[in-house]
């Protein structure tokens, strides 16, 4: 399930949904919105994103999920607009029979997402903003 949205996102919800008795390994991650960057301190985050595109690109990282890893369930949730510190920006939840799968799985979920998905960042600072480069 993806979900892109402005509302705050639930991990203990999100988590809920891939849980399977098939499924001996759930692996989550959770990326939320961190006080400081290169000693800078962040005031917020702003998220855009292009929508369609984004939706598309996240059901190709899921797929490709599924071709390389046994998953059983993935869900991915990301936050938009404006964030304050301490937020929750994305969710990303996996379920396999083992837990090496599951942690593979789900680290490249997140790796993927940050490189082809078309969800852009702004921080905002307290002398200033930057648009970030998931790798400049």
């Amino acid at each position: 399930m993806i979900k892109i949205t402005e509302h705050p996102l639930n991990p203990d919800d999100i988590t809920s949904t891939v849980f399977s008795n098939e499924a001996g390994a759930v692996n989550v991650f959770i990326g939320t919105v961190r006080a400081t960057t290169q000693d800078k301190k962040v005031v917020r985050l702003e998220f855009e994103t292009y929508l369609n595109m984004a939706i598309k690109e996240i059901e190709k990282i899921i797929e490709a999920m599924k071709n390389k890893w046994p998953v059983h369930h993935v869900v991915v949730h990301h936050r938009i607009g404006t964030l304050t510190v301490g937020e929750i920006a994305v969710v990303i939840a996996v379920s396999s029979p083992h837990r090496k799968e599951a942690f593979a799985a789900c680290q490249y979920a997140i790796d993927t997402l940050k490189e082809t998905v078309p969800i852009w960042k702004k921080e905002i600072f307290e002398d200033g903003e930057v648009w970030v480069s998931a790798h400049p």
